[in-house]
């Protein structure tokens, strides 16, 4: 009985003396520098925007934030390493469309699930998408581009980054909307599309305004319509899809913050509220202006109802288009 009661006297004293250095160590975090994943390469929108926030966070976590691109497989690779990545708050990355809206649908099979599988940190922004053509091209305006694709079937051609990305399924949208049959060329990236849409040897395509703006601006192509609810501030000029004529396509490429299931509530906490305070500095707003994207600051609870309202809305769009990626 004696040596019972020893023991069990032992661990409550053990389990005192540990008590506070475990309250230590969560109160502490983050005790090293964080790695934040981009499923993307090195250069693109996406790594910019993720380069600025990280070292927008930076002085608020007292970290460094290291950016590791992980491109390939549509997002899926890095998702999948975040995924089994251990959920103490070290390892995020960025999340959009692909990952959380169009790969449950492109995939008979994916490695993880994209609701389950991460912890919702905060939304980023979105980028506008707009329809733009070369400047050669006959339609100077949406009415006249709809009446032209309608009068050659299959004789207008449209780039993309590549299969299954935004400015694919945009048009893919766009085409279900208006009966119009234009078909796709996929590129692998958005530079090599837009080099020959501005060559002319593709007459158009849907491009989001984080690579598109200063061509957009140079006059390299014409912008007919913007598919977002509201005009850009970055282009004022420019009308909506709704205001030009073509109703129910809203298109948008959007950016999030993720880690992996399980991140304790408190870890979320700090993330989110440093991520909307890196959205609202100056550096990283007049990056987003430069990208003509509209910052989305919110709570882990908004960004994954909009990232799941938005997988509902393009499940069935995606399956009218007959997309794959298996």
């Amino acid at each position: 009985m004696q040596r019972r009661q020893f023991i069990a006297a032992g661990g409550a004293t053990l389990a005192a003396s540990l008590a506070p250095s475990l309250s230590h160590a969560q109160a502490a975090w983050p005790e090293q520098p964080l790695k934040w994943v981009v499923p993307y390469p090195a250069g693109g929108g996406t790594d910019v925007l993720a380069r600025s926030l990280a070292e927008a966070m930076r002085p608020g976590l007292g970290q460094a934030i290291l950016v590791d691109n992980r491109p390939g497989a549509a997002t899926n690779i890095g998702a999948d390493l975040v995924a089994k990545s251990k959920p103490d708050g070290y390892t995020v990355m960025s999340g959009d469309n692909a990952l959380l809206a169009f790969n449950e649908h492109l995939f008979t099979k994916l490695p993880f699930n994209p609701e389950r599988d991460f912890s919702f940190i905060g939304a980023i922004g979105r980028f506008p998408m707009a329809l733009v053509v070369n400047p050669d091209f006959p339609a100077k305006t949406l009415k006249e581009f709809v009446a032209y694709a309608k009068a050659n079937p299959g004789r207008v051609n449209y780039a993309s980054p590549g299969n299954g990305s935004p400015h694919h399924l945009a048009m893919e949208l766009f085409k279900n909307r208006t009966g119009s049959f234009i078909t796709h060329i996929p590129y692998r990236g958005a530079a090599p599309a837009m080099q020959d849409v501005m060559g002319g040897q593709v007459p158009c395509m849907f491009l989001d305004l984080a690579a598109g703006l200063p061509i957009i601006q140079s006059g390299k192509v014409r912008a007919l319509a913007i598919g977002s609810p509201k005009r850009a501030g970055s282009l004022p000029n420019l009308p909506t899809l709704a205001e030009a004529g073509v109703t129910g396509v809203e298109v948008f490429a959007f950016q999030g913050l993720m880690g992996p299931a399980g991140l304790p509530e408190a870890v979320v906490a700090r993330l989110n509220s440093e991520l909307n305070k890196a959205i609202a500095s100056s550096p990283v707003q007049k990056r987003m202006a430069d990208f003509g994207m509209e910052p989305l600051p919110g709570t882990p609870a908004q960004f994954k109802a909009m990232a799941r309202a938005e997988a509902l809305r393009w499940g069935p769009i995606i399956k009218a288009a007959g997309v794959k990626l298996d």
